[in-house]
């Protein structure tokens, strides 16, 4: 049981470029590990250090008490990691709360307080009816030990193994967990979870064995509600198949509102200033003891760490059936609050009516560029001395405190960003060199065994991913002895493309590699496992450019004038072709997302021309034919009204230098070979061939 409920230290992941250090302290007085108190009156800061002696930890990075530093969910995610809770148990599955109570309607209405759930109640009370059988079903049990009876309201739990392969039955691996929990087969397909308003409706009023929460996949995957791997679950009483998830009528029959509207719910208003009371509830003070039974919130004593604890059980049988108990129906999550847990003020969000994706600047946080596009403005960024950059910029790095940049075929290695990997010499090789020092720190000439290099990744200080004519991808580890390189040893050669490799792009949140080649197709890799994913449908030519996205591991690919979206799971989202011509070719990208809520894109290119265009992406209703092609495969499931929602690319804003300083359009403006977005996302950095760096935001 202790590895059950065993106790978290290490490094919780808050959004891309923030995490939070966390040191847990063990008290031999109550024999429990204490999570940092000033987490829940921050809410939160980027970083957090306890020491080992107790002291309350000191906050750094910018924070305000009921702030937006961070949103809804990741925060839940933080109490989560806090509470034990992880991605990679089953039993102690990260959970999330209920949030809305309305699907029926047609459409969503955010700023109705009956729209929502009551986040003051567990599930097992949100109706009145079902609220006092509870508390008879408390007052007819005796209080006993040692048995499988005992005093409370549920002896079914809101986060099982069983609840979380249910709901994600639908994707592998959970599709053969929800099989192996089964005793090796589907259940009825009638108990299985086939729509959100039947689940909600046993879990909040119907059936009084059921008061599951949810998982956090209902805010950020649609993926896990449609049936997309085809699996035969069987079919419902009145006939029809069980496939992909019914959804509530205002989603329209597409998964992605379904979860783009329920994110927003997640984060509206409404939620901010009660979510609180729900934490209180999962993991603070009315989590156990007299305030849970007073909040009707009282679980069996097995599904709490203390009452469960086997090492006070000798007998096998007791302790086999305590273990048994505890695998089929859960575990409560550590308690993280003896406290109530103070509101969050709604400070720096947009008020009802006003547009959710332009929110409010917060007094010292300005907005992110792409929210004040027509005001950006250009200056020219000085690299000085031997770090200026020699011809066309490669690489561009925004620090804290400077600018770091190279030249074409450079790439400045992580964590630091004082070292420099450079390829593209005639005999092959590669080199490893310091940065703003012509130096060779050590020559590279195994590399050249596989051709010549055309484009190179870091994704960590100790992985280099190169590719080029050779057609082959090849993952590198970076070997130290006493902070300085030793050399390159070759980890896996990966083999796909048929030409020439131009462009690599990597993301360790989200264990991927893309490489892009001449032969008109994007490859992905596992990152971790170094094997191939899937294939990109070819595109029209060559792809010149890659990007992924870290906050949602969506993928830009570029070839030519054509601009392409797809998720993480390689399905198209949306696409265009520019009619710029050869002229407009596209050879660098970029993609950044806006704060929780928004699933929008917004994506920069630059181009041959010398223009950065600035891309951002609609959800728009289309139409559905009543007989589509039996060949045709739409992209999104149609909607049963006749219309399904996809996402279009629509320009913003051209960026050009010439015409900004001056008025008029340069008709010789330099291609523009690299693009960079500083860490608060409010100045977008322009490379060209001419060795230039731009640096364009709402400040000038």
């Amino acid at each position: 049981m202790d590895n059950h409920l065993g106790a978290l230290a290490g490094r919780a992941a808050l959004c891309p470029g923030k995490s939070v250090a966390l040191l847990l302290r063990w008290s031999h007085k109550t024999q429990k590990f204490h999570p940092p108190p000033i987490l829940a009156l921050r809410y939160l800061v980027t970083t957090i250090t306890l020491c080992p002696t107790g002291d309350t930890p000191a906050p750094t990075g910018p924070c305000c008490s009921g702030g937006r530093d961070i949103s809804n969910f990741e925060y839940l995610m933080h109490l989560n990691t806090l509470a034990g809770r992880t991605y990679s148990d089953y039993m102690q599955y990260p959970v999330f709360p209920w949030v809305l109570a309305d699907y029926t309607s047609q459409t969503l209405n955010l700023t109705n307080p009956k729209t929502f759930r009551d986040l003051s109640k567990p599930m097992g009370a949100q109706t009145k009816e079902r609220k006092l059988k509870f508390i008879q079903r408390f007052k007819e049990v005796e209080k006993t030990e040692g048995d499988m009876t005992a005093q409370c309201h549920y002896c079914t739990h809101y986060s099982s193994a069983i609840i979380v392969a249910s709901y994600l039955v639908r994707m592998p691996p959970f599709t053969q967990a929800f099989c192996s929990l089964q005793g090796g087969s589907f259940d009825v397909a009638d108990r299985m979870f086939h729509s959100v308003k039947n689940a909600w409706e046993s879990a909040s009023r119907e059936n009084m064995s059921d008061v599951r929460e949810l998982t956090p996949e209902f805010f950020y995957l649609p993926e896990f509600l449609t049936n997309c791997n085809a699996v035969e679950f069987g079919c419902m009483q009145d006939g029809t198949v069980l496939g992909d998830v019914q959804l509530p009528p205002w989603a329209d029959g597409d998964p992605r509102k379904f979860i783009s509207l329920h994110r927003q719910a997640l984060e509206s208003d409404f939620v901010s200033a009660n979510l609180h009371h729900w934490i209180d509830l999962i993991f603070g003070y009315k989590q156990q003891g007299s305030a849970a039974v007073e909040a009707v919130n009282a679980f069996h004593p097995y599904f709490y760490g203390d009452g469960a604890d086997l090492s006070r059980t000798s007998d096998p049988l007791i302790r086999s059936a305590i273990l048994g108990f505890v695998s089929n129906f859960g575990q409560v999550p550590r308690q993280l609050f003896t406290k109530p847990h103070p509101a969050r003020t709604t400070a720096g969000k947009p008020s009802p009516g006003k547009d959710v994706t332009i929110p409010a600047s917060l007094p010292g946080h300005p907005q992110p560029f792409f929210y004040c596009l027509q005001a950006l403005k250009p200056s020219q960024v000085t690299v000085k001395g031997s770090e200026s950059p020699k011809g066309a910029i490669g690489h561009i790095v925004p620090t804290e405190k400077t600018i770091l940049a190279v030249e074409k075929n450079k790439l400045l290695l992580p964590p630091l960003w004082d070292r420099t990997f450079s390829w593209g010499f005639d005999d092959f090789s590669c080199c490893l060199g310091s940065y703003g020092s012509d130096k060779a720190l050590m020559m590279l000439e195994n590399l050249a065994a596989w051709g010549r290099c055309l484009c190179a990744v870091c994704p960590s200080p100790e992985t280099i991913i190169t590719s080029g004519a050779s057609t082959v991808v090849c993952v590198w580890e970076l070997r130290m002895a006493k902070g300085r390189p030793r050399g390159l040893q070759l980890k896996q050669a990966l083999y796909g493309h048929t030409r020439a490799v131009t462009c690599l792009a990597a993301s360790v949140t989200f264990s991927l590699l893309v490489s892009g080649s001449q032969d008109c197709t994007c490859i992905l890799w596992d990152l971790d496992h170094l094997t191939h994913v899937a294939r990109l449908p070819a595109h029209h030519e060559g792809i010149s450019a890659i990007a992924i996205s870290d906050i949602s591991g969506s993928i830009v690919s570029c070839a030519g004038a054509h601009l392409s979206l797809w998720n993480v799971n390689g399905q198209p989202l949306a696409s265009i072709t520019a009619a710029w011509g050869p002229e407009g070719a596209i050879t660098c990208c970029r993609v950044v997302e806006g704060p929780a809520g928004d699933t929008s894109h917004v994506i920069i290119t630059g181009s041959q021309d010398g223009m950065v265009r600035i891309w951002k992406t609609e959800d728009m209703k289309t139409s559905v034919p009543r007989q589509a092609a039996p060949e045709e495969t739409p992209a999104q499931p149609p909607s049963t009204r006749g219309h399904r929602w996809e996402k279009n690319l629509a320009l913003c804003r051209e960026l050009e230098v010439s015409a900004s300083l001056t008025g008029k359009p340069s008709k010789t403006s330099p291609a523009v070979t690299a693009l960079a977005v500083s860490r608060n996302q409010t100045k977008l950095l322009v490379g060209d061939e001419k060795g230039r760096i731009f640096c364009w935001s709402a400040e000038g």
